[in-house]
């Protein structure tokens, strides 16, 4: 808790105290620092630190070309070296927003898809946010690395093992796809090994870092033809040029 109590009085001290979150926070607490009824709030999954929310299509994996709804979660304990999204990594740059909002955010577009990630986003509990989620008819996916123990219910989890912290076993079982990111050469014994984990009809992919995907794209494709139970997956996003 009180690592919690840390990064949430990090988050208060940068956020513009004339926001609207703000003025709505001091009113709905009533305070002007931290209470423990934030810090329960926070604790319970009914406000979490969103980096982001956009609707997009899918770029990567199983789901690639389909339109879905993303919300980011910020903070990450895993830090990989490659992520392209690091500004993701610091919770308390992020501000905390209530469940209720993200939800009503997420059901204002056409899709009924929405794409969990982060940063890693069960370093938070997520029971209330997939449950609200759920009563909504919106088949709900998770990407994660496995690193922290499942919290809610989901139509499809992605697992992108890293080596910084790997997961923890128990998705194996859990994982509908798993997604290995190629880096350099060690990265393909990285992902047999994790492919002879997971259940029997979990898909399998290997995904290019985007800084090194020319070097190692056609070390994938020979690999893949090799081996024809794994997938190549694209970060097709990026070169669509959408979020």
């Amino acid at each position: 808790m009180a690592q919690l109590r840390s990064v949430l009085a990090k988050g208060l001290a940068k956020m513009n105290i004339f926001s609207p979150f703000c003025l709505w926070y001091f009113w709905a607490m009533n305070l002007m620092g931290l209470t423990d009824q934030l810090e329960q709030q926070l604790s319970l999954g009914k406000l979490l630190p969103i980096m982001e929310q956009f609707y997009t299509i899918q770029g990567e994996g199983e789901h690639t070309g389909k339109a879905a709804y993303f919300i980011r979660i910020g903070g990450c304990d895993v830090g990989c070296h490659w992520c392209d999204v690091k500004e993701s990594w610091d919770a308390s740059i992020h501000p905390l927003i209530p469940i209720e909002d993200v939800v009503i955010q997420a059901c204002s577009v056409p899709a009924r898809t929405v794409v969990i990630t982060g940063g890693e986003p069960l370093m938070y509990n997520l029971n209330e946010l997939t449950s609200s989620l759920r009563q909504k008819d919106i088949s709900v996916h998770l990407e994660t690395s496995g690193s922290s123990a499942l919290s809610g219910r989901y139509d499809w989890i992605c697992l992108s093992p890293k080596k910084n912290m790997p997961p923890k076993e128990e998705f194996y079982e859990m994982a509908d796809e798993l997604k290995v990111i190629v880096h350099n050469r060690h990265d393909f014994v990285w992902a047999t090994e994790h492919g002879a984990k997971v259940k029997r009809n979990c898909r399998l992919y290997l995904q290019p870092e985007w800084s090194k995907r020319d070097e190692m794209m056609p070390i994938i494709v020979d690999f893949v033809m090799a081996n024809p139970e794994w997938n190549i997956s694209l970060q097709s996003h990026k070169y669509m040029n959408i979020p």
